[in-house]
């Protein structure tokens, strides 16, 4: 179930706070009632971590809704980036050079598509992401292939750490390297990124309750 009065809430947060943050609502693992809903209560923005999962929930959504804006959030496999490029309108997850030599593969694809580089702020082997001192080589190396449309950047803190350590890091590379503000807060944290400027804060739990 969605909940719109946490929606409304959190907008009036970012409203009062005087940014121009947007939510991304994360429906991962959700039933395409609870994105109906969502979408019945003036949602917009969607995000999804898989392909296959939001192809299903999402084909006819966006067929049928053209105000209806699909994000990914999670890695993308170079095998599903054909599909991925006619589902998604903003790709969160940019993270190795072999997918990126997939994406150019579709020129007329990605040009009215954006993307956010993932940095692994925290350098955990278990995550992806550009070590946060390869991010400026990662950018240039992106650019100088094709992707022209870099937002900025995009990080998951260790869940065991202060995430303003990491915002506060992507923060200083956004300014490094001359970026539009980032993708960065999640529900347990997206207080503490408001305080860093971010473009979109990606909400679940908060909104749709805990996942299936």
């Amino acid at each position: 179930m969605f909940d719109f009065k946490n929606y409304n809430k959190i907008e009036q947060i970012i409203s009062d706070s005087g940014k121009k943050t947007k939510i991304v609502a994360i429906s991962k693992n959700h039933p395409i009632e609870d994105v109906q809903e969502a979408i019945s209560n003036g949602v917009e923005v969607f995000g999804e971590n898989r392909v296959q999962e939001a192809k299903l929930k999402f084909d006819n959504i966006l067929k049928n809704n053209k105000r209806i804006k699909l994000h990914l959030t999670g890695p993308l496999q170079t095998n599903k980036v054909k599909v991925a490029l006619d589902l998604f309108s903003v790709f969160h997850t940019l993270d190795r050079e072999k997918l990126i030599k997939e994406l150019i593969k579709f020129p007329e694809k990605i040009t009215n598509k954006f993307f956010f580089i993932q940095v692994n702020t925290g350098n955990e082997e278990t995550k992806s992401g550009i070590k946060p001192e390869e991010t400026k080589e990662f950018l240039e190396m992106c650019r100088s292939k094709g992707i022209k449309n870099i937002l900025g950047l995009m990080c998951i803190p260790p869940i065991n750490e202060d995430p303003k350590i990491h915002f506060q890091l992507i923060s200083k590379l956004t300014n490094d390297l001359g970026l539009g503000a980032p993708s960065i807060g999640m529900s347990s944290d997206y207080l503490d990124a408001l305080n860093f400027n971010p473009r979109y804060i990606r909400l679940g739990t908060v909104l749709f309750g805990r996942r299936a």
